[in-house]
Formats: structure tokens, C-alpha cells, sequence
């Protein structure tokens, strides 16, 4: 069975889309969260997010070939050129029928279907767009990623919410361990912070409401928070096997050891508050990698700021830990950069590598009053120096999907 690899990662997230500098961001316990060019405008109750305002298609490809493609797509193909880029991977000399490109959306293009909508509405079905479909559907990221570099591998897309670029990690890990492929581009990527997409989460009452206080907002496992923070962003990263990316003498930056999923069965959107379903992914994920409870030195936690998924978090981790769980430094990236829905896993498994590159567990900021049943090691508001070498990322969504990654230093 192939071992895989991690030779390359790009970005785009609210603090930015350059791999270094979100991550000295990150590190600093800056936040991304601002009051919304999108919702801030009475119409919804909620009146903040994870922007990306900083990023430009434009400088990446033409704007005649930007305009037919929706923003998820474009963060995707982004984060993807610049993950080539910094794995030194030349795909002229390779055989692109062992390429793939796998990247999910837990939504897809919601910009452009509200668009199209108010369009067939106010104007009539003939000034529909041509390109909405090709926008609107979710395999948009990773067919136009195909596209773009010419690969000629299997190419699809995953969607299972909030755990989604954890699962398509999870098929592109499994794919190259079967000698199905030798290099595979993949992630996840979202543009949740629509009218509509703002307006049905808030229906939910699943978003925080402090419209007063964007920075504040995203508060994993204190006890005043009151819900998660929309965002928008895409984490890519190369997997490769290791027999491959020694071959070609690439920088490996880490490797993908194990995985585990799992689904909770109890509901659409509320996760198993017991923590049992979560629990059942992490395990297999630690079983999978063949390491013990004392190898994981950091957690990555899911942490969304929601009131029951961050008890249940906490529970499944003292479960599948069981006393180790207090002696393992813990995080969440989501107190500084919002919930980017399908993007979240990807963007994390990024962290979990700089992570044990830097020797640095970043912060959960905002956390100023913990919840009595979070009574974990969070690492609140400011990062710490510590040595890391294997790490656990968590992914949870709404219909109980549960993904859970080990992530490693190269053995």
C-alpha cells in the first residue's frame, strides 16, 4: 500500500490568500471577521462574515475566462495553482492520466443561483444565463481545475457539508494508496455569504448575532458564544505518493497517515449530543494510522462556536482519549477565520502541517470565559511553542457526517 504525501497546499480564507502570511495571521491570533459587503445591509439579521475581500481572480487567469466561473470555483482553482506552484510539479513531463483532482462544496454556486433566479423571475427565462449551470453545479471547481491544467484522471466532487474537504482528502488518500493515482489535487471550497445563504443558516439560528462585535464573534468553547460565523475560502493541497515524490525529489511538508469516518444518525442538523458518532470517526482515524491516544500531540478541533456541537465535541474527544484527553493541546482556527462549510477541513489539514512544521499550536481566540463543559486544554486566546509531530483534524456536518485525519511529520 502507498504511503501519501503532502507536496504542496494553497489558500484563500478572510485573512488572506497567501499560505505564509494568513498562518503568521493565524499565529498572531488576528481575526478575519468583519461586517459583511454582502449581508450588512438590514435586509437578513445577521450582518457579518468571513469575507475574502482581498482576493482577486484576476491575478491567476483572464477576466474573460473569471466571469464564467462562480467565486467557489474561482478560490479553487486559485488555491490549486498556487499548491502546484509550491510543490515544483511540472505537469508537461507527467502522466496526466495518473493526475486527479478531487475537491468538494458543501453548497456550490449559491451566488450565481440567486442571480439567475431574480433573473428568470424580473426579466423572464430567456435572459437566463448560459454559464448558470456549468457555475451553479458543485463539480464546477474540479472539472475547471482539470481543465485548466490538462489532467486527465479521475475528476469529481464531494459534498457532505461541513466534513466535505475532509472527505474528499479521505478519497484521494485512499486512491493513491491503491495505486490508482500518483498525484492528486484536492480540497474544498465554498461561497456560502449570499443573501440567501446568510438569510437560511440565521433561519437555522445556527449563526452568531454579534453584529456589534465581528472579531468577537467566533468564540469556540466559551460559554457566551452563540453561534458560528459564515465564511467564505478553499484550502487545496497536493497528495502524492511517496515512492512518486521521492522520485522527482519533491519537498514533502508532511504526510497523510490515517483516517476515519463516521455518520451520528440522529439528525439533519443537530449532531449526536453524546458525541458517540464523532467519537467512532476519531477512533477508526487513530486505529487506521496505527498510533496510540499519547502520540497525538494537537488537535485541530471542528469548534464552530455553536452551543451543543462544542459540548458534543469535547465529548467525543474525552471518549475516544479517555484520560490523555487533558494532556492534548487543542485548538480552533474557526475562533479566527469563521466556518467555511466545505472549505473548513482542507484550510485546517493546512494549519495541522504548519503546525508541526513551526512547532507553534495556534490560538483559540475569543475564548475569555470557558464553558464548564469544555473543560479541555483549548489553548485560549494566544498560540504556544510546542513540538508537535502528529496531529488530529476533526470535520463534522449537518447529516451526522463525521471525518476525522491524522496528519504526520514524514516518518
Amino acid at each position: 500500500m502507498q504511503r501519501v504525501v503532502v507536496t504542496g497546499y494553497g489558500l484563500v480564507t478572510p485573512l488572506g490568500s497567501h499560505v505564509e502570511e494568513v498562518w503568521e495571521l493565524i499565529c498572531a491570533g488576528k481575526s478575519g471577521i468583519r461586517q459583511s459587503k454582502v449581508a450588512g445591509n438590514g435586509i437578513v439579521p445577521v450582518s457579518i462574515a468571513g469575507e475574502c475581500i482581498d482576493f482577486s481572480i484576476r491575478d491567476y487567469i483572464p477576466a474573460r475566462d473569471a466571469n464564467r466561473i462562480e467565486p467557489f470555483t474561482q478560490y479553487a482553482v486559485a488555491a490549486s495553482i498556487d499548491a502546484v506552484r509550491s510543490s515544483g510539479l511540472d505537469f508537461s513531463v507527467l502522466d496526466k492520466d495518473r493526475c486527479a483532482v478531487i475537491i468538494g462544496s458543501g453548497i456550490g454556486g449559491l451566488n450565481e443561483f440567486e442571480t439567475q433566479h431574480t433573473r428568470l423571475i424580473t426579466k423572464g427565462a430567456s435572459r437566463v444565463s448560459p454559464f448558470a449551470i456549468p457555475k451553479i453545479m458543485p463539480n464546477s471547481a474540479a472539472g475547471n481545475v482539470s481543465i485548466y491544467f490538462g489532467l486527465t484522471g479521475a475528476s469529481y466532487a464531494v459534498s457532505s457539508a461541513c466534513a466535505t474537504s475532509s472527505n474528499a482528502i479521505i478519497d484521494a488518500v485512499r486512491m493513491i494508496r491503491l495505486g490508482e493515482a500518483d498525484i492528486i489535487l484536492t480540497g474544498g471550497s465554498e461561497s456560502a455569504t449570499t443573501l440567501l445563504g446568510v438569510a437560511g443558516f440565521a433561519a437555522m439560528h445556527a449563526l452568531s448575532m454579534r453584529n456589534d462585535d465581528p472579531e468577537g464573534a467566533s468564540r469556540p468553547f466559551d460559554r457566551d458564544r452563540d453561534g458560528f460565523v459564515l465564511s467564505d475560502g478553499c484550502g487545496m493541497l497536493v497528495l502524492e505518493s511517496y515512492e512518486h515524490a521521492v522520485k522527482r525529489g519533491a519537498a514533502i511538508l508532511g504526510e497523510i497517515i490515517g483516517f476515519g469516518m463516521s455518520s451520528d444518525g440522529t439528525h439533519i442538523t443537530q449532531p449526536d449530543e453524546n458525541g458517540i458518532g464523532a467519537m467512532k470517526a476519531i477512533k477508526k482515524s487513530l486505529v487506521d494510522a496505527g498510533v496510540e491516544n499519547s502520540d497525538i500531540d494537537y488537535i485541530n478541533a471542528h469548534g464552530t462556536s455553536t452551543v451543543l456541537g462544542d459540548i458534543t465535541e469535547t465529548r467525543a474527544i474525552k471518549l475516544a482519549f479517555g484520560d490523555w484527553s487533558y494532556k492534548i493541546p487543542i485548538s480552533s482556527t474557526k475562533s479566527q477565520i469563521g466556518h467555511l462549510l466545505g472549505g473548513s477541513g482542507a484550510v485546517e489539514t493546512i494549519f495541522c502541517l504548519l503546525t508541526i512544521r513551526d512547532g507553534v499550536i495556534p490560538p483559540t481566540i475569543n475564548l475569555e470565559n470557558p464553558d464548564p463543559e469544555c473543560d479541555l486544554d483549548y489553548t485560549p486566546l494566544n498560540a504556544r511553542e510546542y513540538k508537535v509531530k502528529t496531529v488530529l483534524s476533526n470535520s463534522f456536518g449537518f447529516g451526522g457526517h463525521n471525518a476525522s485525519l491524522v496528519v504526520s511529520a514524514l516518518r
